[in-house]
């Protein structure tokens, strides 16, 4: 998971969907994989137990790494070198990095969710992490429910060389407003609920 350097385009960073049995989930997964160009998969944490998180990471990685794609996994960093995955992401900010750095080397990726936090995003980078992600980027219910200032991604871009992720409530006037200071935009919850996921998504991405 590299940062874009063919102008100002962020690339696709896809969030896997929660609680949805694996026999439907690869389908799904695969169709959005061959219709867009995904940079990086990111399988959720908190479902299942760990047989069936193992189970799942397995299908999930086989499905990616066939087309070039890159998988992470929320927090469990046993199941990074278990089950061949690409790296893990903190969803507790820069916390736990230099642990997770340690554990998992220097090829292996981390990435770090810092809320809206600029001090915790840069945290995150002295301690190695590859990625920071901030986020919701909408209004929503979810979590702390506040969004992020925009203006967080284009200080970020200017000063910060360490790649940013913006995720969480997004719609197509907001990926809009992200295009060229966000290095990866993140989508899952905005499209696995819609008939078509692949059709959502291409809704969403500009062309």
């Amino acid at each position: 998971m590299t940062e874009d350097t063919q102008g100002d385009a962020p690339q696709l960073y896809l969030i896997a969907p929660a609680l949805i049995p694996a026999a439907e989930l690869g389908p799904m997964l695969a169709d959005v994989l061959d219709a867009h160009p995904v940079a990086c998969l990111r399988l959720p944490g908190g479902i299942g137990d760990e047989l069936e998180l193992g189970r799942l990471a397995d299908m999930v990685r086989d499905l990616a790494h066939a087309r070039d794609v890159a998988v992470v996994i929320e927090d469990h960093l046993p199941l990074v070198q278990r089950h061949g995955l690409d790296g893990v992401h903190l969803t507790t900010g820069a916390r736990g990095v230099r642990y997770a750095r340690k554990e998992l080397g220097a090829d292996t990726i981390v990435g770090a969710f810092c809320n809206g936090s600029r001090h915790e995003g840069m945290s995150a980078g002295e301690a190695g992490a590859d990625y920071v992600s901030f986020g919701p980027c909408g209004p929503t219910a979810l979590g702390r429910g506040e969004p992020v200032e925009l203006e967080l991604f284009q200080w970020w871009s200017e000063m910060i060389e360490v790649p940013v992720v913006a995720e969480g409530a997004l719609d197509a006037a907001l990926v809009r407003q992200l295009w060229g200071v966000a290095d990866f935009i993140a989508i899952g919850p905005e499209i696995w609920s819609a008939p078509d996921p692949a059709a959502a998504l291409a809704a969403l991405w500009p062309a």
